[in-house]
């Protein structure tokens, strides 16, 4: 499946219907005065939340969407029928913006949310409304009002507690699979992972977990560099970071202060997000030469938070690794409560 988190689409409400000009005609009412119908409203563009929906690929081909025009007036004060609204599914987690402007328009994180983008336009008025001591028979409607045309950009922000980030063959992909029943592309080369990858990971209680495997990042990442620029945005919903740090580096902490320079320099509150920090691939480094302990506490240091020596090949270090990311998402979930308690 194609991962698609950006499009741009065109939506138009309906036309309201027209209204008309009649008159009663029937056998004994000899003045039987007007009797044009007002129009029917136009149908109204909509977009809803769906939790079956992954991507905006839909968009992809198909940019303009119209909603059904109300219906003409009719005669014996007959209004015409309104136009049916038209219901846009997108995924959970998707940000409308006005393409035009940039302005921020809605934001649809819950599933069956709903957001009215285009609203119809007004049916016209049938001669009938016209009446009046002075004209005791008009021979004019007014037409209906366009709907309203607006021109969106959507973008898909993935909906996940837990972000795994680092550089470029950290082990992500594989660490989710590890984790997860996500199978993502795994291999020994820089970049395997071009879009996030989603997986469930089972709590202790039962409750699933979403951890989100984003695409790796570079220096310069903020500003557009490489492929993470485009996926910084999936982390900004995750509640809680697990940075990714390969052991076999050459210089571990450079690799960290890369990752955080690039948060910082995004914004966002990304750099506050509670972190864990797992140095990965333990397995594959040469104990005699490279102190892990020694990395794992200049690391604590740095960052005042938790590091872990981990393999996500092995599975040493996760159940640890995993216990903490618990905690910090029970004490988040606790925090959240008072809050609501408290308003």
């Amino acid at each position: 499946m194609q991962f698609i988190d950006q499009a741009e689409i065109e939506v138009e409400a309906g036309k309201g219907g027209d209204g008309i000009v009649a008159f009663r005609r029937e056998k004994y009412v000899p003045a039987g005065g007007p009797s044009g119908g007002n129009g029917g409203k136009g149908g109204s563009v909509l977009l809803r939340a769906v939790e079956n929906l992954q991507t905006l690929l839909d968009f992809r081909y198909n940019h303009r969407f119209k909603a059904e025009n109300g219906g003409r007036g009719g005669p014996n004060n007959r209004t015409g029928a309104n136009g049916k609204d038209l219901i846009i599914e997108v995924p959970c987690g998707t940000v409308v913006y006005d393409a035009q402007t940039g302005e921020l328009i809605g934001d649809l994180v819950e599933p069956e949310q709903t957001l009215t983008i285009a609203k119809g336009g007004k049916g016209g008025l049938g001669n009938q409304h016209f009446l009046s001591n002075r004209n005791r028979a008009p021979e004019y409607a007014l037409p209906g009002l366009p709907g309203e045309i607006k021109q969106l950009r959507l973008e898909l922000k993935l909906l996940a507690e837990v972000g795994i980030i680092g550089l470029p063959n950290a082990g992500k992909s594989t660490l989710i699979s590890a984790l997860s029943a996500a199978r993502p592309k795994i291999a020994d080369y820089p970049f395997t992972t071009l879009v996030p990858n989603l997986g469930v990971v089972r709590k202790p209680s039962g409750d699933g977990t979403v951890f989100a495997d984003i695409p790796g990042l570079i220096e310069g990442a903020s500003q557009g560099a490489g492929l993470g620029h485009d996926f910084l945005r999936h982390i900004e919903r995750t509640r809680v970071l697990l940075h990714l740090i390969d052991a076999t580096s050459d210089d571990v902490i450079a690799d960290y202060n890369t990752i955080q320079q690039e948060l910082q320099a995004y914004g966002r509150g990304l750099s506050e997000r509670p972190q864990v920090l797992a140095l990965n691939k333990i397995d594959a480094v040469d104990r005699e030469s490279v102190d892990l302990e020694a990395l794992a506490t200049t690391l604590n240091h740095l960052s005042h938070a938790q590091v872990f020596l981990i393999s996500a090949v092995t599975g040493t270090g996760l159940e640890l690794m995993l216990q903490e990311l618990w905690s910090i998402l029970d004490q988040l979930d606790a925090k959240d409560e008072q809050l609501v308690n408290s308003q």
